[in-house]
């Protein structure tokens, strides 16, 4: 089938699928305890889309082009038996590369059993190494050696290489930099730096807070000199880096500071069955109520060919111009 295109010209390539908006962490700058708390009401297993749904949407959404699936949450290793939809997803054809993003706190014993299953690279969220910080972080005391366990027991199964994602927020961890660089120097790991986010509306975001990624770039190729990598596919995200001694590479994303909008070829897909078309949007479209009410799939694959054909989406691009801060989807509902 033909690429199908927004109004900007980017294809349909990816979909990041939320399997829960359930976490076991409260980081701050996602799920703040003070809004997600013990009475926060967390959509009813009921209102999940199940494994086969997943899979058939999977399905129709390779037929409109899609070529990278991606697993989120909240956590999504709080699902049970994920390694089933795991096996599902990776048997569509079509679909090229399956990933999953993750916390790591499950992730030791299940690694094996998910690369078993037919997952092809994982990525890990740390956002220090020091206890003290990385708990302040979670929020739920958390320590950092069991995040390293499952790092390495995903390397171990073949998912390398490991891809870990340290959000750097000014004056929380801005000075984990460094730390985090030295330790994953030489290992068959990836560590990405992602400046600081106004994703959601509860995480209280400000400017001020955010760390831009050229003075990641400069903390780190101040000991290590960096060097320029070329873009994997033209919807990369990440600024890639090479170290010049050979030790590796690291990634900077600068979502806020330098937006990659143009290049944006990604959909998400809710746990409930909802489609969003940007990280920031306010809105969704529901697909599960189309599956639940025995829709083809021609007219599946019409109605998202129908959603992503209409995208304008570029926040990221004019946030600076926003007179007011829109309501926004949160990120654990969606996936980041």
């Amino acid at each position: 089938m033909k690429a199908t295109l927004d109004q900007r010209g980017r294809p349909l390539r990816e979909l990041r699928i939320s399997v829960t908006d359930r976490c076991n962490f409260r980081c701050t700058y996602c799920m703040p305890k003070e809004v997600f708390g013990r009475d926060f009401a967390f959509t009813p297993a009921s209102e999940l889309l199940t494994f086969e749904e997943i899979t058939r949407l999977g399905r129709v959404f390779a037929e409109r082009g899609v070529r990278k699936l991606r697993i989120t949450g909240g956590e999504p290793l709080l699902r049970k038996d994920l390694e089933r939809l795991v096996e599902m997803l990776a048997n569509i054809d079509g679909i090229a590369d399956l990933a999953l993003t993750t916390n790591g706190a499950a992730l030791a014993g299940k690694a094996q059993t998910l690369r078993d299953a037919g997952l092809t690279r994982i990525t890990v969220s740390l956002d220090a190494l020091d206890d003290e910080v990385f708990s302040a972080i979670n929020d739920v005391g958390f320590p950092v050696a069991r995040v390293l366990e499952g790092i390495d027991a995903a390397v171990r199964a073949g998912l390398s290489p490991v891809k870990v994602n340290m959000v750097v927020k000014r004056n929380v961890n801005d000075h984990c930099v460094p730390a985090m660089a030295e330790h994953f120097r030489g290992r068959p790991v990836i560590l990405r730096f992602i400046e600081y986010m106004d994703v959601g509306s509860t995480n209280r975001w400000r400017f001020r807070d955010v760390v831009a990624a050229a003075e990641i770039h400069r903390m780190i190729d101040a000991r290590w000199p960096l060097q320029a990598l070329p873009a994997t596919h033209s919807a990369e995200v990440a600024n890639r880096y090479r170290y010049r001694d050979g030790a590796g590479e690291v990634g900077l994303i600068a979502s806020v500071t330098k937006p990659f909008c143009g290049a944006c070829a990604r959909a998400r897909l809710s746990a409930d069955g909802k489609l969003y078309t940007c990280l920031f949007a306010t809105n969704g479209q529901d697909l599960r109520a189309m599956l639940r009410s025995d829709a083809t799939e021609h007219e599946l694959a019409a109605q998202i060919g129908a959603i992503w054909s209409a995208r304008t989406d570029r926040y990221s691009e004019t946030r600076a111009a926003e007179d007011r801060t829109p309501s926004k989807v949160e990120m654990s509902y969606i996936g980041g």
